[in-house]
């Protein structure tokens, strides 16, 4: 049984409720695309026509006009061999069927191979290397930090745009991607033409193409899940078509089964996500929310912790019709917990370590408003140590954090029954006996909480995640010249200086001109004169008698390491050495 999918690509306006309910369609701004899929050619051909007739009368009723010639077709089908297409019309003209079609920015193909997509993406991403190119002249070239900014902004983006989708294709296809993302960390970082490709990812601070997708492919089923009304959030593969794909491993999952998959392979251990209300408050009636600081103007680095409690003490003077609540979060490695300090009554919650501390400081303040809600009293001041949750609360938008959206239309409810509850900011760790009562309630919180995790939480565990991913991978490449320097992948201080930044780059990578162009020419391995062995990088540095006297002269030592003078802290002599023994020039 084959299936086929049918999909013309009209130029309309806004239609999509008009359509059967055995068509769908997906509209931006103009771009207008309708499908319908099945088994039977015959019967899709009827129910898009029926579809292209309602929305000609449609277009007809609102003084808008279709073009045949600007609609295409596309005529999705696995099966092999010549078998027929649809015949649609608009006005009784023919549109016309084609075997690929750009919607939205992404080629789409009537195999869905992508590879078409592919290979234009490359042409235009190898023509924008160009720019790279001018600007990283070794004399007068900009730095690797500003040419990665570039490559980020230019090249980059133009990758990760619809990686999700196109990233369902054939990995052979794929690759072919690669030699654009290492042509260009060549270029910014200066590394020679025969360096290994793992160290220019690491030199770079670059993920390689895959791990990139995984990243941006999870990221976006996590946002996706965190909208109730997204369309692939409910999105499930049917149990006959999963039997089908099981059948057929060669076949390639859908985009939602494929992250499922990468997620039961990494390892993710995440609670439901937190999905975000954008209407839990009306536009126009947006809550007002500020807080109080007496203790602004006070350095806390240059006041002594007994100021601070005399301040608190006229405070609560001032306010003391209004019962005090405290509240606070804390994250450590493995713990995640918020306290909440009522009186006599300490609550505390151990949070999923996805959390992070500002999610942990909302929770602590939604749930104290909770228990303001149950109390029979009016008045109350909730106390927090926590500037960014205060300053969060007070900027509302649509995007804002959705534990903060849901204290602000908790705080709207409450006031709307008559509660007066006032916000203020205190400092942490000055003996205010409350706040530090909070403190160690969330420190030593043991019942763990079971609450969804906002997705700006989940986005920054996926990078972590796949960042391990990459060390893990890192970790393999024993044999590495770069990685007995950098064992541990991270962001290096980059030398202001082109021509210095990349000399100190091949060295570290361990791939020069002196020691690596016989790759390229097909020449002998040099040999050293003196020792007569291999000449490397770690041969001229660190072992070559012939330049003890230099190593002492500039080192102070003839017994040194690679990781000493190649460093993260490079050595500030490294380059006079390089210079006396006349090797400065050949890298």
């Amino acid at each position: 049984m084959a299936e086929a999918v049918v999909i013309p690509i009209l130029k309309t306006s806004e239609i999509l409720n008009h359509l059967p309910l055995s068509v769908t369609g997906t509209l931006y701004v103009d771009d207008l695309q309708i499908s319908c899929q099945g088994c039977n050619l015959r019967l899709i051909e009827r129910q898009l026509q029926n579809a292209i007739s309602k929305i000609v009368s449609w277009c007809d009723e609102n003084g808008h006009t279709l073009s045949a010639e600007k609609s295409k077709c596309v005529h999705f089908c696995r099966k092999r061999g010549i078998h027929l297409d649809p015949i649609l019309s608009i006005r009784n003209d023919a549109i016309p069927i084609v075997d690929e079609i750009r919607f939205l920015g992404v080629i789409f193909d009537r195999k869905l191979t992508f590879l078409p997509h592919i290979l234009q993406l490359r042409k235009k991403c190898e023509k924008s290397l160009n720019i790279l190119k001018v600007l990283s002249c070794t004399s007068w070239g900009a730095d690797r930090t500003s040419l990665l900014r570039i490559y980020q902004a230019v090249i980059l983006s133009r990758i990760d745009y619809g990686c999700f989708v196109y990233g369902s294709a054939r990995s052979s296809a794929l690759r072919r991607l690669d030699t654009v993302h290492h042509s260009a960390l060549r270029i910014c970082s200066g590394a020679f033409r025969t360096s290994p490709v793992e160290s220019l990812y690491t030199i770079c601070h670059q993920l390689p193409l895959h791990l990139r997708r995984k990243k941006l492919s999870l990221q976006y089923y996590f946002r996706a899940l965190s909208h109730s009304q997204h369309p692939t959030s409910h999105m499930t593969l049917p149990a006959t078509l999963r039997r089908i794909y099981n059948a057929r491993p060669s076949h390639i999952l859908p985009f939602c089964e494929r992250v499922k998959s990468i997620i039961q392979d990494s390892e993710f251990n995440f609670p439901d996500i937190q999905t975000v209300d954008f209407q839990i408050f009306p536009p126009w009636n947006i809550p007002q929310f500020s807080f109080l600081n007496p203790f602004s103007g006070f350095d806390k680095s240059k006041t002594s912790p007994v100021i601070y409690q005399q301040l608190f003490s006229f405070h609560r003077s001032r306010y003391s019709s209004y019962r005090p609540i405290f509240t606070d979060g804390s994250k450590a490695v493995g713990h995640v917990g918020c306290g909440i300090i009522f009186d006599a009554d300490i609550s505390s919650f151990r949070l999923h370590t996805s959390f992070s501390i500002l999610s942990a400081e909302l929770v602590a303040i939604f749930y104290a408003l909770q228990k303001i809600s149950l109390s029979f009293q009016r008045q109350f001041c909730i106390y927090t140590d926590s500037m960014s949750s205060l300053e969060t609360l007070c900027h509302p938008h649509f995007q804002m954090h959705p534990v903060a959206m849901e204290i602000l239309g908790l705080l709207q409810t409450l006031q709307h029954r008559g509660f007066c509850i006032l916000f203020c900011w205190i400092p942490s760790h000055v003996g205010i006996a409350g706040n530090e009562q909070a403190d160690h309630s969330a420190k030593t919180a043991a019942s763990l909480l079971h609450r969804e995790i906002p997705y700006c939480d989940v986005k920054k565990s996926v990078a972590r995640c796949i960042f391990s991913l990459w060390q893990e991978t890192w970790d393999l490449q024993v044999r590495n010249k770069l990685h007995y320097i950098k064992p541990s992948i991270g962001l290096w201080p980059v030398l202001p200086i082109r021509g210095a930044d990349v000399k100190l780059t091949r060295l570290r990578i361990g791939h020069t001109r002196a020691t690596h162009k016989h790759l390229l020419f097909g020449e002998r391995v040099p040999m050293c004169p003196t020792c007569n062995v291999e000449l490397t990088v770690y041969h001229i540095l660190i072992e070559c008698s012939n330049f003890n006297r230099h190593r002492i002269h500039f080192f102070n030592s003839s017994f040194l390491t690679l990781a000493e003078l190649l460093g993260e802290k490079h050595h500030p002599d490294i380059f006079n050495f390089l210079k006396a023994i006349r090797f400065l020039t050949c890298i």
